[in-house]
């Protein structure tokens, strides 16, 4: 997104105000749910993950990463362009295990991790609006490896709504919208749900400022180095 938008402008399309969103914890547990089609009983947004913009807003993340009741993983990435997601979601299944491992685990223990793309386009060009991989035998599908390492991507531009239940492509069109939140058309309670928390993010003066410092930085680090990792490294270092 332009380093330029304003606060009042930004839609769930944008890191931003998503992470913002999904700290929520009833919304962050909802869209898994929705997503993953089970119940889960609880979830912890791990804000020791996040960039810290503002103390006191305890932290805007560029991502959404999580945990539940059974230890599973998830990382979750609003996505607007098209840079080389699959070695992406490799590095993102990498630092998920990294941290489990620093923090004393052993291989075995590794738990189940999702990292799911949030895409304003269609990744693959199937006109699919959720594609979901995992590591299988090439010369027999049947055969998992078994690393319980699962990766989703879900599409604004699918048109198979067959496959995939109401609510989720209710929340896929939200997305898509320019303006959803003043969208009052919709009938569905999780959109409902997202407007409403839009709004009052909106209505938060921290958060309003830890955006503009969040937008400043960034614009600043986009002049000195053009690759992202060298980007979110300098947001970081400068915040620190």
């Amino acid at each position: 997104m332009s380093s330029k938008r304003k606060f009042q402008d930004l839609t769930i399309r944008d890191n931003y105000m998503f992470a913002a969103v999904m700290m929520y914890g009833d919304n962050c547990k909802k869209f898994l749910e929705m997503v993953l089609g089970i119940e889960i009983k609880e979830i912890v947004v791990s804000y020791e993950k996040s960039l810290i913009y503002n103390p006191e807003c305890k932290g805007v993340r560029l991502d959404v990463y999580v945990g539940d009741e059974n230890n599973t993983r998830y990382d979750i990435e609003m996505q607007v362009a098209e840079q080389s997601l699959g070695k992406r979601t490799r590095y993102y299944h990498s630092q998920m295990d990294m941290d489990l491992l620093e923090s004393g685990h052993e291989y075995g223990e590794l738990p189940k991790a999702y990292v799911i793309f949030i895409c304003n386009f269609d990744p693959f060009k199937k006109a699919k609006y959720c594609y979901v991989f995992e590591n299988r035998c090439v010369d027999d599908v049947s055969l998992g490896m078994g690393d319980e390492s699962i990766s989703i991507f879900l599409s604004t531009a699918g048109k198979d709504s067959e496959n995939i239940s109401e609510e989720l492509r209710a929340f896929l069109e939200f997305v898509k919208e320019d303006n959803p939140e003043n969208n009052t058309k919709t009938e569905d309670v999780y959109v409902k749900e997202l407007q409403e928390s839009i709004r009052s993010v909106k209505e938060n003066r921290k958060l309003e400022r830890s955006f503009m410092t969040w937008n400043d930085v960034r614009a600043e680090a986009r002049k000195e180095g053009r690759e992202e990792g060298r980007i979110e490294g300098r947001i970081e270092g400068r915040i620190e």
